[in-house]
């Protein structure tokens, strides 16, 4: 496997290749103590959402990588992975670039098993196609706050015939503006006003950080908008709910109390569907619960991790 290394500010970014030639960056958050000592330890490997900057996972980084070989990486297109050179940003594709990261991260460390995986909203989606391929590569599952299939699968609005078909040619049309539009998209999520804005419309809880969600949407803000616009037309075609009665590892299902953008009903398929699955519902949070009740969460999946056999 190919792979390149890059020193950067308190670590050590990797990167493989991908089947198009696209570096995908990923990296080992260091607890106390260099990388080296974490390395015969069982790997976990953090998937993000669409656009997530890392500082979302900052809690759960606090809580286990002093433990635990944490591993964070980027989607194409995001953080220090590369655009695609193909412009390729299907689920499939990404799940590919997991593929290929969660085959670095095993041949870097010394622990013989799959890693463990976590996966937030639109990574959850990811996973779940790594684990139609590759279940090998898969020891157990956190999934937070995101479905299997596409967001608002089970709104009856996507169920009305032709709104589907409607939502893609939209997207598709949209995708060529989107280039376009990024001196106005840097505009809007600078804005000191979109912050009490996603209050208003509950896309945020009352708990919800400023500070940490107005750097995620500056960083929105400075992405390559065809990337995220494309990366989103590609989430809005997911469909992953297949896999789930197959599940066969331990799988923990971590889902907001209210959150418009990962509906109740698309995560509670999940918890349905895939054979013993583990269920936490996290009180006043919305989407951004991962900075909303960190802490709550980031030991329910340190519990998770310790009884895993």
């Amino acid at each position: 496997m190919v792979s390149f290394v890059t020193i950067m500010q308190g670590a050590t970014l990797r990167y493989v290749v991908a089947g198009d030639g696209t570096r995908i960056a990923w990296h080992t958050h260091r607890g106390a103590g260099d990388e080296e000592r974490l390395l015969d330890r069982a790997p976990v490997i953090l998937t993000n959402g669409l656009s997530t900057t890392e500082n979302f996972w900052r809690h759960l980084v606090s809580e286990l990588a002093t433990t635990t070989r944490l591993v964070h990486w980027s989607y194409r297109g995001h953080g220090q992975s590369e655009t695609a050179r193909s412009g390729d940003y299907a689920i499939q594709t990404h799940a590919d670039d997991l593929l290929r990261v969660t085959e670095a991260v095993r041949d870097h460390g010394a622990f013989a098993g799959a890693p463990v995986h976590v996966a937030f909203s639109m990574g959850v989606t990811v996973l779940l196609e790594l684990y139609r391929r590759r279940p090998d590569l898969v020891r157990a599952m956190v999934l937070i706050a995101g479905g299997a299939d596409h967001p608002y699968a089970s709104s009856l609005a996507l169920r009305l015939p032709g709104a589907r078909a409607a939502l893609r040619q939209g997207l598709r049309t949209a995708a060529s503006v989107a280039p376009r539009m990024a001196p106005v998209v840097r505009r809007i999520t600078a804005s000191r006003a979109i912050f009490p804005l996603g209050r208003a419309v509950g896309a945020l809880a009352p708990e919800a950080p400023r500070e940490e969600l107005e750097h995620f949407f500056r960083a929105v803000g400075t992405m390559d908008m065809r990337a995220y616009w494309e990366c989103m037309r590609s989430l809005m075609e997911a469909r992953a709910s297949d896999v789930l009665p197959g599940v066969r590892v331990p799988v923990l299902v971590i889902a907001p109390e209210r959150d418009v953008m990962a509906l109740r009903a698309d995560l509670d398929v999940l918890r349905r569907q895939i054979p013993g699955a583990e269920w936490m519902l996290v009180p006043r949070t919305g989407h951004a619960m991962l900075l909303e009740a960190g802490s709550v969460v980031s030991e329910r999946i340190r519990v998770f991790l310790r009884g895993l056999p």
